[in-house]
């Protein structure tokens, strides 16, 4: 009997090793397993191209933070796709900290001491690009970066730009993607006819193609001075004096005092809980609180993978589409919370129950249903999206506001100025000193509670940009989808007038059930919406930059 048990014994012993061996085994592969093309284990950037990618991944191979990475991403984008954004324009960044919270970081542009009283009488009623130096705000690109590196930093500031200046200085291919915008139409003729054709032609006067070399020797200098300088020689030195005698040289009235008074403004991000997880996104004058309704009000209707299956994707765009109506009528209450009212209403819960019952399942309605005010469309901008090892991101979307922004181009400093100003077209409010006109630029965290699962999303487009946000985070979200697929699925833009405005490659059966429905369908002329997102669930992190602009993400 004895001899039995101590047999048994061994035997449970035996197996017990056993198992422990197995799970020990299990957990090394698990461990050790290798992440697909386009996954990463531990940090990753998702920029416009390869090229800024790359240089934000190695910021933080050199022991950079999540801030370092996006504030040099941005620098070379500046470089790689200056018809986007640049130090003559803006940025808004949501930071998620270590402790799990999140901040905003504000400097968009604002409005100069002197501008024109009759500035708004020069808007366009229809989508086109809207020139000239009366539309300059306030740079506060420079002062951005400032802010985030001292509060988030751990590489010098000057290194931050080495990459950016050895480019500008050296040269490169005239990425395709820039090429393009030049060659186009309604672009080629201003670019040549402007002071932009110093950088931006070749030496027969006409646009760069794709491959020829394009290089930025006053840009380079112009960042070789910050670097060593910092943000105040924006801002009040040299640069500042050379900066302003370019503008108003073109008639413009941006002053030293402008420059001067630019502070960039710290706040704490709005929430929006998402099913798993919690939203941070920016308050007003950011396009977050819009973003914010439309998900809220998706997020009633249940979504499963099966909302995309047979006819049930008809009604999920439907509803979609509805959704985006009545966003459409509540972005004339987005503007600076220094000169408006609180809006924070637009993300709670109560409002999107009560909007909820107003969307039918089978009509759509007036225009005057959803207290539209039609105002034109806007496009431009880029996004830069940052997932550290220790956990912390940066989501930041920067822009000059329209291709090229205002065309001015100051040949002193190598600066393309923004037209931000016409982002107050269409709004029917007044335009006041140190106003930030209202955005669609929205740069999200979403976090879950247990801190396992982040995405990292934002989005270039001007209008387009809630859209591009919306539908890509409610693919991944809701319908099943990976974040690659989410992103590159086409999209339906509900524009200003309520028009739906597809993507192509869009289900064209969805496309005549929502046109059968009532609904006034066109195609989308400009796909301009790209989303640059990276996503952690599990051990592995997937980052997608967008091929609407043939980005490519990095990481290690």
């Amino acid at each position: 009997m004895a001899k039995s048990k101590s047999r048994f014994c061994c035997f449970l012993c035996l197996a017990l090793l056993c198992i422990i061996s197995i799970v020990a085994v299990c957990i090394a592969i698990f461990a050790n397993r290798r992440c697909s093309e386009g996954e990463f284990k531990r940090a990753a950037v998702a920029a416009d191209s390869q090229m800024c990618s790359e240089i934000g991944r190695d910021m933080l191979l050199q022991g950079g933070s999540a801030a370092d990475a996006a504030i040099a991403a941005l620098l070379c984008t500046s470089l790689v796709n200056p018809q986007s954004m640049g130090m003559g324009g803006g940025a808004i960044f949501t930071i998620l900290e270590k402790s799990g919270q999140a901040k905003v970081i504000n400097a968009r542009e604002r409005v100069p001491k002197t501008h024109r009283p009759n500035l708004l009488k020069g808007c366009p009623e229809n989508f086109q690009l809207v020139t000239g130096s009366q539309w300059i705000g306030i740079p506060g690109e420079i002062r951005a970066y400032e802010l985030v590196h001292s509060r988030y930093g751990r590489l010098p500031w000057a290194k931050l730009f080495e990459p950016s200046i050895r480019l500008a200085q050296e040269g490169f291919p005239c990425p395709p993607v820039l090429s393009r915008y030049l060659q186009y139409p309604f672009i080629k003729p201003l670019v040549e006819r402007s002071h932009l054709c110093e950088v931006f032609c070749n030496g027969n006067k006409t646009v760069l193609k794709t491959g020829e070399i394009l290089k930025y020797p006053q840009l380079a200098e112009t960042m070789e001075t910050i670097a060593k300088e910092g943000a105040d020689a924006f801002y009040k030195g040299k640069i500042a004096r050379d900066l302003i005698q370019d503008v108003q040289a073109e008639g413009g009235t941006l002053a030293m005092e402008d420059l001067e008074s630019f502070q960039a403004k710290v706040t704490d991000a709005w929430t929006v809980p998402l099913g798993d997880y919690t939203m941070y996104i920016p308050p007003p004058p950011a396009g977050g609180a819009i973003l914010g309704f439309i998900l809220n009000v998706m997020k009633g209707f249940n979504l499963t993978p099966s909302s995309i299956e047979d006819d049930k994707k008809v009604l999920t765009f439907h509803r979609y589409v509805e959704a985006s109506k009545f966003a459409n009528g509540q972005k004339h209450n987005i503007r600076d919370p220094s000169f408006g009212r609180d809006v924070s209403w637009l993300i709670k819960d109560a409002f999107a129950d009560h909007i909820r019952k107003m969307i039918s399942s089978d009509a759509t309605h007036e225009f005057s249903y959803y207290n539209v005010t039609p105002s034109p469309d806007h496009f431009g901008t880029t996004h830069v999206s940052v997932l550290a090892e220790d956990g912390t991101a940066v989501s930041v979307t920067s822009t000059i506001n329209h291709i090229f922004g205002s065309m001015v181009y100051s040949p002193k400093t190598g600066i393309i100025l923004n037209n931000e100003l016409a982002d107050f077209c269409g709004k029917a409010i007044p335009i006041s000193a140190g106003d930030q006109p209202p955005s669609s630029m929205a740069p999200a965290v979403l976090l879950s509670p247990s801190r396992e699962k982040t995405i990292v999303i934002g989005a270039s487009g001007g209008s387009l940009i809630t859209t591009a946000m919306a539908l890509s985070i409610i693919n991944h979200l809701w319908l099943g989808k990976a974040l690659n697929e989410s992103i590159a699925a086409p999209v339906v833009f509900v524009d200003s007038k309520n028009t739906l405005r597809f993507e192509s490659g869009f289900d064209e059966s969805v496309k005549k059930k929502l046109a059968q429905m009532g609904h006034s369908v066109d195609r989308l002329q400009f796909p301009f919406n790209v989303v640059n997102g990276v996503s952690k669930e599990g051990r592995c992190i997937s980052a997608v930059s967008d091929n609407r602009k043939s980005g490519k993400a990095a990481g290690y």
